[in-house]
């Protein structure tokens, strides 16, 4: 298709077959009657004549069409709930990592077909369209993911929800690399019009603080003292369930206030300060997680949390209002989930228009309260359970803590009366946190006012009870449950690997769609050759696509004959990637001390983005790329080990990465990670997964047999025990890979022209090694060893692939919200006529 001027030229035709894979459609010439919706859009929205319209006009007006289609089915949706009433599910999440809507969108509406007739009557080329759109730049890792996959599913089962978010205008962040380094820039993806998006400035809500802001010398400022009301704005954007019978919608809020524009400063000559309150205002939702190593970053994140509940309950107490006259019907009308802490303060928000606006008695409202709301755990690690500073509610939210510590007051009356005697429980279970600086804590205040705390994994949901909420749940034993977590498989398979969706719709229909435990019915089908060559085509065509996406558009080449073995996940110490750099430390040694060793050729890829504060991970990632760029360049290894690390991690990146993946990394320090759904991914799209016992990783081996996974390491009761013995220093002592691989690191041999530059990392792993990478490091090797061998065996490769794949129906996001929807929140499904 012609480039538009003022464009960059679209991706290179090979890149572009997924999508001519799923819509069968490609670049054609112009023949019959132009789309009137699409050309009225080119027409009408960016005044430009149809045959010099750029990409990114054509992408814009395709997409608008598509939405104009959708447009009667949401209103429609919306009409049904108003006039049926039925209980609703509201899904608070300060992230949803949608990715791009465009592909999703068509497929779950089932507009292939008009999208394939636009196609050829206008000469457009769809998957080109795609490119033309930028990730949503609303959330960061596995949390948003899964925030977005669980409202998808809920509309795909008609069930009546509705999400509510921030419009973050920068994303967290845009990860370019400098030197090997980090380096973060804006992610301006709204700089263009979204097409998506319905702004409803007519459904503003107002937010009282007890203080305002003002950016002074470049720095949002509070001052306090001085109250003031911010305004949330609505941007409404159509969750579409498959088969377009149900759209829900995604309501993220942006900040502003009710004056945008002081007239008498400006009158006076002060042109900056004329806009200070405005620009301050609208700088709380600029952008997803603010560095947190100050106290002004950690102050905007306190604000933006009670931005996201207090619009967002303002909002929902307004549609159940609508309907009801009595507020005794409020826990059979209305499901609050909070995804993880963030959303915390929805307990003393619900409080207070209980108790203050409508003016119910503090029993009755607390009853209320706690059926109402339900909470989702998502962390075993102490430090990231939210506290935040007392004396902020009492600068900003004055009556929150008002109502906090009168919660608090009641239950430590309850602990102290069930356990007289002191054994320091009260004190664990208080939601303040004594010291210099008192705290509140987020995760005590979100168990104690809801009636359902979950785990997502069965593991993590075991170790919550019994290590990091135990006083809480000996109190409230009823309320702890587990719901491990899912992924949509319409976006993670049927749409990002058209291949392999096909051939596995050949061979059991296409009912897995909406039910993905049918592909059990693939089990028997692991020993058919015919059925494994198909599988192994997909992956083929996986890769050769992946490489050829990654040529275009990096540089980078891959070759896919290679073992493809990737780790994509935020950058994190207990996440391991630094084991995984260990490993290859030791690989590249073997290499280059016997270059007629046996080893399948294999490609280490890593990506994901480090906290900006987080001086370590950056470091890690730092240290990856300098590995890459020592053993990419020895020709002793060419050609049969390379490295890359991928920048910018987004979900169009794991789209292409994830069916090409031979090889799924989830190797995290077994207790530490709560579920993962990378794995799960990885899985259904037929990789192997080497993992610790850790995480949903744990059910994934039950359901295919550990026999069919490369388990390895220490388990997490392992870990726990040996905390008071463990010594790093003695794997370097008496293992001689271990101590060569980190002499190696700290000789300066991947840092030559940056000496000592990787001596931290050293240190860390020979002084505490809290993460237990080296106690894991001769397992995780030899575990290696077993993939390198089965892989030379490709007709055994492709059959364990086989198994995985048709053992991964239990993981996906609408079994997830079957359990949610009939044991949390006590809803059924709303169908639209």
């Amino acid at each position: 298709m012609a480039t538009g001027k003022g464009e960059q030229p679209s991706a290179a035709s090979d890149q572009l077959q997924p999508l001519r894979d799923l819509y069968g459609c490609g670049p054609v010439e112009i023949t019959g009657t132009r789309d009137a919706l699409y050309e009225r859009h080119l027409t009408f929205d960016h005044v430009v004549d149809v045959n010099r319209a750029t990409d990114r006009q054509q992408f814009e007006s395709a997409a608008r069409s598509i939405r104009d289609v959708l447009s009667q089915r949401w209103l429609r949706t919306e009409q049904t709930y108003a006039a049926v009433n039925p209980k609703r599910v509201y899904y608070l999440s300060m992230e949803f990592l949608l990715g791009r809507s465009f592909a999703n969108n068509v497929m779950n509406a089932l507009l292939h077909p008009a999208v394939i007739d636009m196609a050829r009557q206008k000469g457009l080329d769809v998957m080109a369209l795609t490119e033309m759109e930028p990730d949503a730049g609303l959330g960061n890792g596995g949390l948003g993911r899964l925030a977005a996959c669980f409202i998808e599913s809920m509309a795909t089962l008609q069930i009546p929800g509705m999400g509510y978010g921030l419009r973050y205008e920068y994303g967290i962040f845009r990860q370019s690399l400098q030197d090997g380094w980090q380096v973060e820039q804006p992610d301006n993806w709204l700089r263009r019009p979204d097409p998506w998006e319905v702004a409803r400035i007519d459904e503003a809500v107002e937010v009282r603080l007890n203080c305002s802001f003002e950016l002074q010398a470049g720095a949002l400022k509070p001052v306090f003292g001085r109250p003031s009301i911010l305004l949330g704005i609505p941007f409404d954007r159509p969750v579409i369930g498959y088969g377009g019978k149900t759209i829900n919608t995604l309501r993220l809020w942006a900040a502003g206030t009710p004056d945008y524009f002081n007239f008498q400063r400006f009158s006076r000559g002060d042109f900056v300060g004329a806009f200070a309150e405005s620009l301050g205002a609208e700088s709380l939702t600029r952008v997803l997680y603010p560095d947190d190593s100050t106290s002004m970053g950690q102050g905007l994140r306190f604000l933006q949390e009670y931005f996201l509940v207090a619009c967002a309950l303002s909002d929902l107490i307004r549609r159940f209002r609508s309907g009801n006259s009595d507020w005794n019907v409020l826990p059979e009308k209305v499901a609050i989930q909070l995804n993880d802490t963030h959303p915390a303060l929805a307990v003393p928000e619900l409080m207070r228009i209980l108790v203050d606006d409508a003016g119910l008695g503090w029993d009755r409202a607390w009853d209320l309260t706690q059926r109402t709301l339900a909470y989702t755990n998502h962390t075993l690690l102490p430090e990231a359970l939210e506290k935040w500073p007392l004396a902020w509610f009492e600068a900003v939210v004055p009556r929150h803590l008002d109502i906090i510590l009168e919660i608090n007051r009641r239950l430590l009356g309850v602990v102290r009366s069930r356990w007289p005697v002191n054994d320091g429980r009260a004190e664990r279970i208080s939601l303040v946190e004594e010291g210099e600086h008192r705290k509140i804590r987020m995760a005590n205040l979100a168990v104690v006012g809801s009636h359902s705390t979950n785990g997502v994994a069965a593991i993590h949901s075991r170790l919550l009870r019994s290590t990091t909420l135990r006083d809480l749940a000996e109190l409230y034993p009823d309320r702890f449950n587990n719901k491990t977590n899912g992924v949509t498989p319409r976006r993670w398979l049927l749409t990002c690997n058209p291949g392999l969706a096909r051939v596995i719709s050949e061979a059991i229909g296409a009912g897995w769609v909406t039910d993905l435990r049918q592909l059990g019915r693939l089990k028997p089908l692991a020993g058919d050759p015919s059925f494994l060559d198909a599988v192994f085509k997909a992956k083929r065509e996986a890769k050769v696509r992946f490489a050829n996406w990654l040529k275009s558009t990096t540089g980078e080449h891959v070759d896919p004959d290679t073992m493809l073995d990737c780790q994509i996940k935020r950058i994190h110490e207990y996440k391991r990637q630094l084991l995984n750099a260990l490993h290859i430390v030791v690989l590249y040694n073997r290499l280059r001390d016997s270059r007629n060793m046996e080893f399948p050729p294999r490609t280490f890829i890593f990506a994901g983005k480090a906290a900006p504060a987080y001086t370590l991970a950056k470091l890690i990632i730092k240290f990856i790329n300098n590995l890459a760029g020592t053993v990419n360049a020895d020709p002793a290894v060419g050609g049969r080990l390379k490295v890359l690390f991928l920048p910018d991690y987004r979900v169009s990146l794991a789209e292409y990465l994830i069916p090409a993946s031979d090889v799924s990394e989830q190797i995290s320090t077994a207790g530490y990670e709560a579920s993962g759904t990378s794995n799960m991914k990885f899985m259904m799209n037929g990789a192997l997964t080497v993992g610790t016992r850790d995480g949903a990783t744990i059910e994934m081996a039950e359901e295919a047999g550990e026999e069919n996974f490369f388990l390895f390491g220490l388990s997490a009761g392992e870990v726990a025990d040996s905390r008071g013995w463990y010594d790093p220093r003695w794997h370097y002592a008496h293992e001689p890979e271990t101590k060569r691989a980190l002499d190696l690191i700290a000789s300066d041999y991947f840092s030559r022209n940056e000496p000592g530059a990787f001596r931290p990392i050293c240190d860390v792993l020979l002084k505490r090694d809290f993460y237990m990478h080296l106690a894991d490091l001769k397992s995780y090797g030899e575990t290696h060893e077993k993939v390198g061998r089965l892989y030379a065996d490709q007709k055994g490769w492709a059959a364990k692939a086989a198994i995985n794949i048709a053992s991964s129906g239990n993981f996906s996001s609408d079994r997830t919200i079957n359990e949610y929807a009939g044991q949390i929140w006590r809803v059924t499904p709303c169908p639209v006529p």
